[in-house]
């Protein structure tokens, strides 16, 4: 173990003179603040030089688990994702005691959150790139992006609210079935909101995960999950304060205020983290803000990601119109399926790809550095791409990536086998409170179940190309996109589908397009080791590591 030497800062009187033996010359000081430094011999800390195995061993525990390195980051990332998911499951346990006909009505606000997904989908996931480059970047370049980042998507978060309730019409006859579509004009209107809620949101989540603070996400789900279920219980549940009787705008309202609230709290969090990063910029660069550099800087590579998740949930969304047309126990079943996949058994998965964009993004923000910021067309061996680098033994740039695929075959294939086999049609009943629909949501999940340990695989390989060449992640999409789902969206405007048949051609949709993916994104993977192995992969200039951006 090493430990840095005496800065300047303290007292030459202070250090040890020449004579003193080695054994003391090798401590470590953690230093007071200058106004103290007539004491400051005092209060410094000594660490021998040979500490004991246990205290070793305690120091190894406590530096895995901090946020900084890839297991205290996956912690807090999946206390992050799976409150929302216990609130997604508990909102429809809510609604279907209210009105069990009423629980296909929620999934609107799940069509509106895909809808504003295209604007959180573009330029927050350019932060893995971009802001989690602290190689060649400094403090008060990445708060630009992050101030910059915030202020863009709570714009036209606010702009994209006010067009949503404004065709509050337009969007119950595209989402919700006909037989509950004019009792659920108001909860659309209410869950509009969720544009400049969510925006915030994920913009605060993305960028400060990509600064090493994925406590701020914590911080905003816990908030939400934990007023949300306060409210709930006091005005929604069986046991609710008061005589009147809650319906499902209620429900709605509640949500509403859990959403803006925690949002407000996570961006307040924000500011006091970023005040205090502040403190190590000289003064001189001025204060960070907002500018058009910066704002510049994230629609690069930002571009990409918002075209990819535009043409993704255009597709998706026209292929849900379909089966909104269905009938209420199909759509009602739809929507139970995708909050058990995305709302449950996804939460492992999106933790780990949001951990594992993270930690790709800094080691390539290390690897540019090395190579030179400046250089276009730089090239890499496989030590750099997949073994070890040269870069103070920090891990290969893709190998986050498959320790994160190795944790989720771990936890995803027992998980999937549980549920097919114990536990899918009585959850489905609890969720939706109708037999009907529990039944047709047991067969979706039978049939496609193990598709999903496909996307579990594929989502931490995509995230190599996102938080690195997100032009390369834009390309293996609209491979998928449009080699797939797009072929399969016009064909069943010609087939004539029933609910009886329906799920028929929606497995091979949607289950099919999970294991193309995986194939896709592999070819792509394949192709990007080799243009830069043989530098032929042409990359954006990172520019000034200063404070434009």
């Amino acid at each position: 173990m090493t430990y840095p030497s005496l800065t300047s800062s303290v007292d030459k009187k202070s250090r040890a003179p020449p004579n003193m033996s080695s054994s003391f010359s090798n401590v470590r000081y953690r230093m007071v603040s200058a106004k103290d430094d007539d004491i400051g011999v005092a209060s410094n800390e000594l660490t021998s030089e040979n500490p004991t195995q246990s205290e070793v061993g305690k120091i190894k525990w406590k530096k895995l688990f901090r946020r900084e390195e890839y297991p205290g980051s996956l912690l807090f990332n999946l206390g992050a994702f799976i409150l929302p998911a216990l609130y997604g499951t508990l909102s429809k346990l809510w609604v279907a005691n209210i009105d069990s006909s009423k629980v296909v009505t929620t999934d609107s606000y799940t069509y509106i959150g895909v809808i504003v997904e295209v604007l959180n989908e573009g330029l927050p996931r350019a932060a893995w790139v971009i802001i989690g480059d602290k190689s060649t970047r400094n403090v008060q370049s990445r708060l630009n992006l992050t101030y910059t980042l915030i202020a863009f998507q709570v714009f036209f978060g606010a702009i994209m609210t006010v067009v949503f309730i404004g065709s509050a019409e337009r969007l119950a006859s595209a989402f919700v079935p006909e037989a509950v579509r004019q009792a659920s004009l108001n909860y659309v209107r209410i869950s509009s909101v969720q544009a400049l809620s969510s925006s915030m949101s994920v913009a605060v989540a993305s960028s400060t995960r990509a600064l090493d603070h994925p406590d701020v996400p914590l911080l905003i789900s816990t908030i939400q999950f934990a007023v949300n279920i306060i409210l709930d219980l006091l005005i929604i549940s069986k046991f609710h304060v008061g005589s009147f009787t809650p319906t499902i705008n209620t429900q709605a309202l509640v949500r509403m205020t859990c959403d803006l609230s925690s949002a407000f709290c996570g961006f307040i969090y924000f500011i006091y983290i970023a005040l205090k990063m502040q403190r190590s910029i000289d003064g001189r660069e001025g204060k960070p803000g907002v500018n058009f550099a910066s704002l510049w800087t994230l629609i690069k590579p930002g571009r990409w990601t918002f075209f990819e998740s535009a043409l993704r949930n255009a597709i998706y969304l026209w292929l849900i119109h379909g089966i909104v047309s269905m009938g209420l126990n199909y759509a009602t079943a739809w929507g139970v399926f995708n909050n058990i996949r995305w709302g449950i058994v996804m939460v492992p998965v999106n933790a780990l790809e949001a951990s594992t964009s993270a930690f790709v993004g800094h080691a390539w923000g290390a690897w540019r550095a090395q190579v030179g910021p400046h250089e276009k067309k730089p090239k890499a061996t496989l030590r750099d791409l997949y073994k070890e680098t040269r870069l103070s033994n920090k891990l290969a740039i893709s190998r986050p990536a498959f320790v994160s695929c190795a944790i989720a075959l771990a936890v995803e294939i027992p998980f999937c086998i549980f549920l097919s086999l114990w536990g899918i049609r009585k959850f489905s009943f609890y969720l939706s409170e109708s037999e009907p629909v529990a039944l047709i949501t047991e067969k979706m999940w039978r049939t496609i179940d193990w598709c999903y340990i496909f996307y579990a695989i594929q989502t931490q390989m995509a995230a190599i190309l996102l938080s690195t060449t997100p032009n390369l992640y834009f390309i293996q999409s609209l491979g998928s996109n449009l080699l797939w789902m797009l072929p399969w969206a016009i064909a069943v405007m010609k087939i004539h589908m029933t609910a009886e048949n329906a799920w028929t051609y929606h497995s091979i949709i949607f289950g099919g397009a999970l294991v193309f993916d995986f194939f896709n994104v592999g070819l792509v993977l394949g192709v990007w080791t080799w243009l830069l192995r043989r530098g032929r992969l042409t990359l954006m200039s990172l520019g000034s590591v200063g404070g434009s951006g």
